[in-house]
């Protein structure tokens, strides 16, 4: 299936098998994809909400392993215990969008997992990530500004060039990022803990500034 250019309106796509379908340039306003399977979908410069709506699409419970979604707009969207291992997100807009109980990893065993997702260049503000799990993740130029991300595991990840607000340093874990070009003001490293992490030359200022040095 290859849609161009259509507009679907409180269309219910709830458990329908959508896999491997390219929408481009569609909208989807109030559309239900509860539970739908969604695997290696593609969407393209689609809108997911209606301007002044306040609510987003519904993926809750959908099947969105190696799905696409590119430059579009996924904004107060609903992806509550979705499947997103291996999902690719692109330029879009995602504020406010709700990630909890979404699952990005394979489990091999109850302890042993792998994540898998490429969320790059995206607008995260004020999104819903609580207790996931995006370890060894693409996640660079993010804006993470607001976001929810309490118990987030975000270790390994490549962060570099993201915005954070000056919560989510004790909130989530960053052991092994790469944290490159972000801005670390505020950042005490006496109670954050940045094992392994990658950082500029420059980040080295901020982060010892908060200890009362001076780097010349």
């Amino acid at each position: 299936m290859h849609v161009v250019g259509k507009c679907y309106q409180s269309e219910c796509f709830s458990g329908q098998d959508l896999s491997e379908a390219i929408f481009e340039n569609c909208q989807f306003y109030r559309c239900d994809f509860s539970r739908a399977n969604l695997l290696e979908a593609s969407f393209v410069s689609c809108s997911f909400i209606e301007a002044g709506d306040e609510q987003g699409a519904n993926f809750s419970y959908a099947k969105l392993k190696d799905a696409s979604f590119k430059n579009c707009n996924l904004s107060m969207a609903n992806f509550r215990h979705a499947q997103c291992f291996g999902i690719e997100m692109r330029g879009s807009n995602l504020q406010g969008a709700d990630f909890q109980y979404a699952s990005f990893s394979n489990y091999i065993t109850q302890n042993t997992f792998f994540s898998s997702a490429y969320i790059t260049g995206c607008n995260l503000r004020y999104s819903n990530f609580e207790d996931v799990k995006l370890e060894q993740c693409e996640l660079f130029e993010n804006r993470w500004n607001g976001a929810n991300l309490l118990a987030t595991s975000l270790k390994g990840s490549d962060l570099s060039r993201g915005e954070f607000s000056s919560e989510h340093w004790q909130q989530c874990m960053f052991e092994g990022a790469d944290l490159c070009h972000v801005d670390l003001e505020g950042v005490d490293i006496r109670r954050v803990n940045l094992q392994g992490v990658k950082i500029c030359d420059w980040q080295q200022e901020q982060l010892l500034s908060q200890l009362g040095i001076i780097v010349l």
